[in-house]
């Protein structure tokens, strides 16, 4: 099954919005709004092909900084919460 979502991330970081997609439980495309495009990219193109699971398991708990999350963080919060 295919599922497409937008959603919009913490305030506590710089992109606005993740639009991730995901069929039979691996990621097709992952999509940053907003933030640091070149990071953001090379993200994206490294989770396309990838499972869900491995995803979450490798990006949960990364901190930007002194901020309590980050952009790959939130992109693992995302999937563990819309798309397990």
């Amino acid at each position: 099954m295919r599922k497409t979502m937008t959603l919009r991330t913490s305030p506590e970081v710089c992109s606005e919005s993740i639009t991730i997609t995901v069929e039979n439980g691996v990621i097709e495309s992952v999509v940053f709004q907003g933030g640091c495009p070149g990071n953001l990219a090379g993200i994206s193109k490294l989770a396309a092909g990838m499972p869900v699971v491995e995803v979450i398991r490798r990006l949960k708990g990364n901190r930007c900084g002194s901020k309590n999350t980050s952009c790959p963080d939130q992109l693992a919060q995302i999937l563990e919460k819309h798309f397990l």
